[in-house]
């Protein structure tokens, strides 16, 4: 390699925006050493992407540096956490000044508009792989989890769904407003914050809305309603379905249940927490909707607003079971 791990280290990643008083060593030691606030609770994630897995070959390099990092932010929001910290372990087939350059620039931007500081990691030599490890806080017994539902509550999601399921389905072709949210997904920080509290369950939504809302339910042998007509969906979707000659009448209804790399929230509420949630994260330019509720029978059930049923066509992605995922 034409440039040893520390130089690689030392030229894209020592420098960054973010330089938190909670970081007593970070970056250039054998490990870091961290605070913790007294009065919080330490939540750690870890998320790993593969090229050709999570990112089809020829993504730029700055949105596989902002989503490597987003995918683990969206972990902390669904737990209602602060982020603070993360560490990264990069494997690289070659040291490309240009890739590196704009690897490490799509991630520090994200970082620094979450007050993320990147305290320590890994380079190797081999096929591309990003891994991430994100560190936050909640305070004491607040962290928001994936098992409170119950028979009554409400459910809602965040922003839109389907989008980076139709960018990927059309690739190339995909507007710009599509690929964005394919390509750099927004954590919902905030979102999850004003949740602590309020909502029951949370979860964020990676491998598709069906697949995440049953991981709420199973835990309980719950089931849920939801209605399909009324899942939020985008402008700039609604515009490429209209836009194709021959779109499926399924595109429709399967990419926001199933196409999975939304990075929204899924989360359930009390029915006596719904117009406070509502108020809260009405505020927020995600907003949020209700979109079903969550019932004692098991199995989730898609309603159409004439009284009909939907049969879904698939669940979501299933890890090793085949597939390309981003």
């Amino acid at each position: 390699m034409s440039e040893t791990e520390f130089d690689i280290i030392g030229r894209y990643f020592r420098r960054q925006p973010v330089k938190r008083k909670d970081v007593l060593t970070g970056i250039g030691d054998d490990a870091a050493v961290l605070r913790l606030p007294v009065d919080r609770e330490l939540l750690l994630c870890i998320d790993t992407l593969v090229a050709d897995v999570h990112f089809p070959a020829g993504t730029p390099a700055a949105a596989i540096g902002h989503k490597a990092l987003a995918v683990n932010l969206s972990d902390l929001a669904a737990m209602g956490a602060e982020a603070a910290w993360a560490t990264l372990a990069l494997t690289l087939p070659e040291p490309d000044p240009v890739w590196l350059e704009a690897f490490s620039g799509g991630f520090f931007a994200l970082a620094g508009r979450h007050g993320v500081q990147l305290v320590g990691g890994d380079t190797t030599r081999g096929p591309l792989t990003v891994t991430v490890q994100a560190h936050g806080f909640a305070p004491q017994g607040q962290a928001l989890q994936r098992t409170g539902a119950r028979p009554g509550d409400r459910i809602y999601v965040t922003g839109t769904l389907g989008d980076a399921g139709l960018a990927l389905h059309l690739r190339d072709a995909a507007a710009a407003e599509l690929r964005i949210r394919l390509d750099y997904p927004e954590p919902r920080l905030d979102a999850g914050s004003l949740l602590r509290g309020l909502a029951s369950a949370v979860i964020d939504i990676s491998d598709g809305l069906l697949a995440d809302l049953g991981h709420l339910l199973e835990d309980k042998g719950l089931g849920a309603s939801l209605q399909v007509d009324g899942l939020p969906r985008s402008r700039a979707f609604i515009a490429a379905l209209q836009g194709l000659d021959a779109a499926p009448a399924e595109l429709y209804y399967e990419l926001p249940l199933s196409g999975g790399d939304d990075y929204e929230l899924c989360f359930t509420v009390p029915e006596r927490c719904c117009a406070e949630v509502e108020r809260r994260l009405g505020g927020l330019s995600c907003g949020c909707t209700a979109i079903g509720t969550i019932e004692a029978q098991p199995g989730i059930r898609c309603c159409m607003q004439d009284g009909g049923s939907y049969q879904p066509a698939a669940t979501g992605y299933l890890h090793f079971q085949g597939g390309d995922h981003d």
